[in-house]
């Protein structure tokens, strides 16, 4: 089963930066990563979602591509270009992947202006390890599909993270 973790951030920076981490563990092969999506709440409590993947930019890319080879076998590789990016780009727009982006913005609304939350979903479980990392970028567990005892277990590993960062930088 996939598990889906939010957590909570006090900027979008912090927010951008445990993702950033976070795909960093899937090139150390710690983790597997479906989706990782920063979604922040402005000033008026408007929420913006800042895609892991762009299906814009991937419709209009791939389109552009058949439409270039489909110009080609009518002897107009220009026009092929230009209409196959343009639907490739609206056909990319109306696709949505990974997370809900509903069910994101929902759960954003507990979000203060100013502050953000990093959705993740994974295909797999977790490791501790991962756990640890992702609690020393600071924030806090606000929702997951996890049963009561694994998110409890979570949020253990998740704050003794933070705790040795806070006791390892104002040693007593």
């Amino acid at each position: 089963m996939s598990e889906l973790i939010v957590v909570a951030y006090d900027t979008p920076a912090e927010a951008h930066a445990a993702r950033k981490d976070l795909l960093s563990m899937t090139k150390e092969h710690l983790v597997t990563v479906a989706d990782a999506v920063v979604a922040s709440a402005d000033q008026d409590g408007h929420i913006k979602l800042d895609q892991m993947v762009n299906m814009w930019t991937v419709g209009a890319t791939s389109g552009a591509l058949w439409g270039m080879l489909a110009g080609l076998i009518f002897f107009n590789p220009l026009l092929g270009l230009a209409a196959g990016a343009g639907a490739g780009a609206i056909t990319g727009g109306l696709t949505d992947f990974g997370i809900d982006d509903g069910f994101m913005k929902d759960v954003s609304q507990a979000l203060q202006p100013g502050q953000a939350a990093l959705f993740m979903l994974l295909p797999d479980e977790a490791s501790d390890r991962v756990i640890d990392r992702l609690g020393t970028m600071g924030g806090r567990i606000l929702r997951t599909n996890l049963d009561a005892d694994a998110e409890n277990h979570l949020r253990a590993h998740f704050e003794r993270a933070q705790e040795a960062l806070i006791s390892a930088k104002h040693p007593e």
